[in-house]
């Protein structure tokens, strides 16, 4: 099974690249985020035709994410538990073909010291503690997504220009090795281990071509998921085409 996640700032605006990018690549489910979009509004035909189930939680013209999926879909959860208040669509989770699949876009966090800042380590808070109930349960699980966090100063092209950005306080980095330290597995770092490996460049300045990005988008694996990962890897591809997302896809093949 092949998963992969995405964020594609504004599903509208990246649909060509989205449906080209699914029937090229063919993952076998996929989570996007910051769909920017309503529900109701979500291009279901065009990518219904290409023989995927979808599932999302909307938000208009903010966040939003989904599940696409070529089983079906099914114990969906909309919402990151912990905080009935919390109305911002950033979190998605069901089970395709026994495998439990959680697609989240992590809070950015800036300004920081600040309102957002303190909710995006609230919002980690609440996520170490759904991924202790999914290890509970002991299933395969996936939790894939734009975390906005750089674990490393490997994933940064230059952790300098980042020393006061929300994406590598401590605060966030301690979060993301907690989770980790459960038990759960950075599907990419099996691979590849060091180096600079981005799956984001701002659209300013030049920095795809320059080559200055950041890791942000990661997938982390249930123990389980992980005795059956056979491969992870980013692609690059979507981002040096027309109109594309300032993020690119990272994706992972587990032996289900």
């Amino acid at each position: 099974m092949k998963i992969a996640s995405w964020n594609v700032n504004s599903i509208k605006a990246r649909l060509p690249r989205v449906t080209e990018w699914l029937s090229e690549f063919k993952p076998d489910v996929a989570v996007l985020q910051e769909l920017k979009c309503i529900d109701e509004n979500f291009p279901r035909e065009e990518i219904e035709d290409l023989g995927y189930n979808i599932a999302t939680h909307g938000q208009k013209s903010y966040n939003g994410v989904a599940i696409l999926s070529k089983y079906p879909i099914e114990d969906l959860m909309i919402g990151l538990p912990g905080d009935d208040s919390d109305e911002q669509a950033r979190y998605i989770e069901a089970t395709v073909s026994k495998v439990r699949v959680g697609g989240l876009y992590l809070p950015n966090g800036n300004p920081v010291p600040g309102p957002k800042f303190d909710y995006k380590i609230a919002w980690m808070d609440r996520l170490i503690e759904r991924a202790k109930e999914l290890l509970h349960q002991e299933e395969d699980f996936v939790l894939g997504g734009d975390y906005n966090v750089c674990p490393k100063d490997e994933d940064c092209y230059d952790m300098s220009r980042f020393i006061d950005d929300a994406l590598c306080q401590p605060e966030s980095i301690d979060r993301y090795y907690s989770l980790l330290n459960l038990g759960l597995t950075d599907a990419l770092r099996v691979f590849h281990p060091s180096g600079r490996n981005y799956t984001y460049w701002d659209y300013q300045a030049g920095a795809w071509n320059k080559d200055n990005g950041v890791r942000i988008d990661h997938l982390l694996l249930s123990p389980t998921a992980a005795d059956k990962l056979i491969k992870c890897d980013i692609d690059r591809t979507p981002r040096g085409k027309e109109r594309p997302s300032d993020h690119t896809p990272i994706w992972c093949e587990l032996n289900v």
